[in-house]
């Protein structure tokens, strides 16, 4: 089967690879309709490569047909599902109290991290990814999400991370109907995030400095703001003084803004994977510029929710600030089935109140993979989210 792989920082290739096969009882194997682009895979591009192999398969956004099923899958050959990014049991302590990227049968305890996710380096497991023409699902008989036959992939494929990292991001915020949300970065995440915030009832101001990404979000109904220096003092202005009840940090560490923390993600690419590996865990640091203005942003008192991807062990952060405002921090990978009760309605729903069908920019054969990933990186001819077709 063909699949895009990673061969280096800022190099992946589509490959020719052995296709998938069954494993255990309860695996299922998709073929792939479509599979997205996320923003985190562009950190596997440009700054996680020391917990990556050459050859690695990468992507977690998939949806497809099923065309092999375990005998404890709970599936059929033939079903229609969309793969969650974590690897989950369902069934363990911290699937019991829903917290699904905590998993204690798939952590990836010999790297200390979370629930195992699809094409997503050492850290978590080096599974094999979804951005292939095919699919090997552990746990299947809890993981996919099984979706109706009339809406074309673009209207359910999103379940699979975009939305249910979105909603949980919002959600951690903490925002209630009538109060503001700010959103730092409009891409694929803080885009849903802020629809999703007005869906449910906030005021929502959207911060990016690509005019292609606030022109999307204004079609939406969010107040949109270029990011500069003034760009707090903005807000505060029309929030009454105080900033908004809760920010959504949607950049996570490659945020603009940083230089010495952007020259240390690059040195740390160009070291030998052990000596990088060993930097990242024990000194490593993020671009914490979105994170830096969303502390500076949110009022006394209010919340900041993280779905940006940070990996920093060594990032520093304003604690007096912190303390002084008494602003409450959430974060973390996605539960993505904890969401999906709440979501599935609203994808299927005809009148589209969350506007996935305004999200996707370009769909492209799983061959223009490598170009796909430069347009995407460097934000050039209006990229926003990528879908590949891998059966083109």
């Amino acid at each position: 089967m063909k699949a895009v792989t990673w061969q280096g920082r800022r190099n992946v290739s589509v490959d020719n690879v052995p296709d998938p096969i069954l494993q255990e009882d309860n695996d299922a194997i998709i073929e792939v309709t479509s599979t997205a682009i996320c923003g985190s895979d562009l950190h596997l591009y440009e700054v996680l490569g020391p917990y990556m192999d050459a050859g690695d398969i990468i992507g977690h956004e998939p949806m497809g047909r099923v065309v092999e099923a375990g005998p404890t899958s709970g599936l059929a050959v033939g079903d229609r599902v969309v793969v969650p990014f974590t690897i989950a049991c369902g069934s363990c302590w911290m699937c019991d109290r829903r917290l699904y990227s905590q998993c204690e049968i798939t952590q990836v305890r010999e790297q200390g991290s979370g629930a195992r996710l699809f094409g997503y380096s050492r850290l978590y497991g080096s599974v094999p990814g979804a951005q292939a023409q095919y699919l090997r699902v552990p746990h299947a008989d809890f993981g996919p999400v099984k979706v109706g036959e009339e809406l074309p992939d673009h209207r359910y494929l999103f379940l699979s991370d975009v939305l249910p990292t979105a909603w949980q991001a919002v959600r951690y915020a903490d925002v209630q109907p009538g109060e503001t949300l700010a959103v730092f970065g409009l891409g694929p995440i803080g885009q849903m995030a802020a629809r999703i915030g007005l869906h449910l009832g906030a005021r929502v101001f959207g911060i990016d400095p690509i005019p292609e990404r606030r022109e999307m979000a204004s079609r939406h109904g969010v107040e949109v703001f270029d990011h500069h220096k003034d760009t707090n003092d903005e807000i505060r202005d029309v929030t009454e003084g105080r900033g908004p009840d809760g920010v959504v940090d949607a950049v996570g560490m490659e945020a603009h803004g940083s230089p010495i923390a952007k020259a240390a993600h690059t040195a740390v690419g160009m070291l030998p994977d052990p000596l990088g590996r060993t930097l990242m865990e024990h000194a490593g640091i993020d671009r914490l510029a979105a994170l830096h203005s969303s502390i500076d942003l949110v009022r006394r008192g209010g919340t900041i929710s993280l779905s940006g991807v940070y990996g920093g062990q060594a990032s520093p952060l304003p604690m007096l600030t912190l303390f002084d405002k008494q602003v409450q921090l959430r974060m973390g990978q996605a539960n993505v089935k904890a969401w999906i009760d709440d979501l599935l309605p609203l994808v299927e729903d005809p009148s589209d109140p969350l506007g996935v069908d305004d999200l996707v920019t370009h769909r492209l054969p799983i061959d223009t993979a490598p170009e796909a990933y430069k347009m995407f990186q460097e934000k050039t001819d209006g990229c926003i989210k990528v879908v590949l077709d891998p059966q083109a």
